[in-house]
């Protein structure tokens, strides 16, 4: 498909709107963010970008709908949301097709963050059913006593360039399903996505007669997260991005008072033991180094590996990573696609440049990639290098394709080598071994959010709740019972007896 039929498809013009109610867009002059795709270095189209009196008039809008929106059904939201996941359905290859563009992941993974913002939508229909509360016996006669979920209010989603539509759909299709509206400030670096997605949703919502602005979009750079983060009048601010951004959002709305999630960076790492299937080790290692060159929160950083098997694991590797390659992602036979802009080539550079000074080994050089197919100067080769876990750039987080392979004797030693690191999203154990494996499980086992067993550190579904600890965030998002976050609970007593005993047995008399 070209690109340039699937912008059509996706209503994407030369210069596009970048502010919405969710059923009209709104003019502003306050300058323009041009996409250029990190795949061949070419503008696709610009967005304008938000002043201050388009936030608040989206904010405003968003407000006014959230008291309609919050008294519909729950199921009938979830029959809106039904409806969007089918015209995501309708759109998977043509907006596919523009993230994979727009960002510079391979089109394989930008069909599957399609499919799984259709998978998204299909879970949140059934949990419209599902938002339980508990019923608790109370000490006190022919009392009862329940608690019950309510809406937050408006919803605020800041997300990353490398998830430029699932984030999103993971925070407002469960939001909707809650009652709440949502308002959506996509990356500067992907900032079409979300006009595409603005445009999907717009037709479902205009057939179902929603109440105008249940889903805002404002873009613009940092000033509208700011703008967001210190919003008294938006009670939750769900984040994706690095721990630097998330440690400023978290400070800023704690300050008011209000609501964080957040979903920060990630090191990752994968144990390998003497009893682990090394054909298994090696499909999840390379995908999780490589998969969207690099630029997952998930990505595998570091291999943890046994000294028995250390030689020869290091040698398949050398070996996978002969055979990648790496080009244009909408070419099928792409396994690597390009980082998202030239900064991030710096970023890439300058850590493996650290590394080297640090005594790091070179297993797979890397370096970047000029003349014909790389004419954005976007272009990395993938990288392996033999360090310490102790040092700064292996404790440090670097959104590109650089893998950091170390030894371990025992198995004690390699979850403390997995553990000590400032971040706490994504881990795993390559084992046959069921006792390994329930270790790596265990209390004393893994300390990230995310803990797999034989399969690799990315690549997450949306039916397990999705987030790390430490400096990852602590947030939860997508599946198991991730939508409490976006409601308050409320507990209730109710006397239905002709008295007024207190609890606790206390007598008061008048």
């Amino acid at each position: 498909m070209k690109i340039e039929k699937a912008l059509n498809k996706l209503g994407i013009e030369k210069n596009n709107e970048g502010s919405s109610t969710g059923v009209k867009w709104l003019k502003s002059d306050a300058g323009k963010i041009e996409s250029f795709s990190p795949v061949d270095g070419k503008k696709i189209a610009s967005v304008t970008v938000a002043n201050r009196d388009i936030y608040d008039t989206v904010i405003a809008q968003a407000q006014s709908a959230f008291l309609e929106w919050r008294m519909w059904p729950a199921p009938k939201r979830g029959e809106v949301v039904r409806q969007i996941g089918e015209a995501l359905r309708k759109h998977k290859e043509q907006l596919g097709h523009l993230v994979s563009y727009e960002m510079g992941k391979s089109l394989q993974e930008g069909l599957g963050e399609v499919q799984e913002m259709i998978d998204i939508c299909d879970f949140a229909v059934g949990m419209s059913r599902q938002l339980y509360g508990l019923t608790m016996h109370s000490e006190r006669p022919r009392h009862r006593m329940y608690e019950q979920w309510h809406p937050l209010g408006v919803v605020g989603i800041i997300s990353a360039f490398n998830f430029p539509v699932a984030v999103w759909s993971w925070n407002s299709m469960i939001g909707l399903i809650c009652g709440n509206t949502c308002v959506w400030k996509p990356s500067e670096k992907t900032p079409l996505s979300a006009v595409a997605c603005q445009n999907i949703i717009a037709d479902v919502f205009k057939e179902n007669d929603v109440p105008e602005g249940v889903c805002g979009l404002i873009t613009g750079g940092r000033e509208v997260g700011e703008w967001m983060t210190t919003d008294t009048r938006v009670p939750l601010v769900s984040a994706t991005g690095s721990t630097r951004m998330g440690k400023a959002v978290g400070a800023a709305v704690a300050e008011r008072l209000g609501r964080s999630l957040l979903e920060l960076g990630g090191n990752n790492a994968i144990i390998i033991t003497p009893n682990a299937d090394l054909n298994i080790a090696l499909i999840g290692s390379v995908f999780g180094a490589v998969g969207t060159a690099g630029q997952r929160c998930t990505t595998t950083r570091r291999l943890i590996i046994h000294e028995s098997v250390y030689d020869a694991f290091k040698k398949k590797l050398v070996a996978a990573y002969k055979q990648l390659v790496i080009g244009d992602p909408l070419d099928e036979k792409t396994h690597v696609g390009p980082l998202i802009d030239t900064d991030a080539v710096a970023a890439y550079t300058a850590a493996i440049k650290e590394v080297k000074a640090a005594g790091g080994k070179a297993v797979v050089a890397g370096g970047t990639l000029t003349g014909e197919g790389y004419e954005s100067g976007c272009y990395v080769k993938p990288a392996i290098y033999e360090v310490e876990n102790h040092w700064p750039i292996v404790q440090h987080e670097t959104f590109a394709p650089i893998l950091y392979l170390m030894k371990y004797s025992t198995l004690d030693e390699a979850i403390a080598m997995q553990n000590s690191v400032p971040q706490g999203l994504s881990s795993s154990i390559m084992t046959l071994n069921m006792r390994e494996a329930e270790q790596f499980l265990a209390a004393l086992g893994s300390d990230c959010g995310i803990a797999n067993v034989n399969i690799g550190t990315s690549g997450a579904e949306i039916g397990g709740a999705f987030g790390g600890e430490k400096e990852t965030g602590g947030g939860r998002e997508s599946g198991s019972d991730s939508w409490k976050a976006y409601m308050r609970r409320q507990t209730n007593t109710i006397n239905w007896s002709d008295k007024l005993p207190l609890a606790q047995g206390i007598k008061f008399n008048v």
